[in-house]
């Protein structure tokens, strides 16, 4: 696995800022080579925006050996103006379950968390 992933032309419903948090709500061990994979960016843009989102308190890590065990703050508010009060939990809930339905179409919920703030 390795490589630059398939780019993408034209614009999307969210953000990889958006897309990186979910597959971390998804699985809070997750490794940076495979958000990266997931998410269709480089591993170095995975750094990147882990550290503005760790910078701006909607996620924190503590490191255990070679492991990350990330924790999302799911009470933090989002930031644009128009989703003022919404805190990031909200939003995670629907992509993570999103998320879930697209892997195990037949309604099982598979091994992700079913609740991305319990963390």
């Amino acid at each position: 696995m390795g490589g630059v992933p398939e780019s993408h032309t034209g614009w999307t419903f969210l953000t990889n800022h958006a897309r990186v948090l979910a597959t971390i709500a998804d699985d809070p061990n997750v490794r940076i080579r495979d958000i990266a994979a997931h998410c269709r960016l480089t591993e170095r843009a995975v750094q990147k925006i882990i550290a503005d989102l760790e910078q701006d308190g909607y996620l924190s890590h503590t490191r255990e050996g070679r492991t990350n065990t990330y924790r999302i703050e799911p009470g933090k508010v989002l930031r644009h103006p128009a989703e003022a009060g919404l805190p990031v939990a909200s939003l995670l809930s629907l992509l993570v379950e999103d998320e879930a339905r697209r892997k195990h179409p037949d309604g099982s919920m598979g091994g992700g968390n079913p609740n991305p703030t319990a963390h």
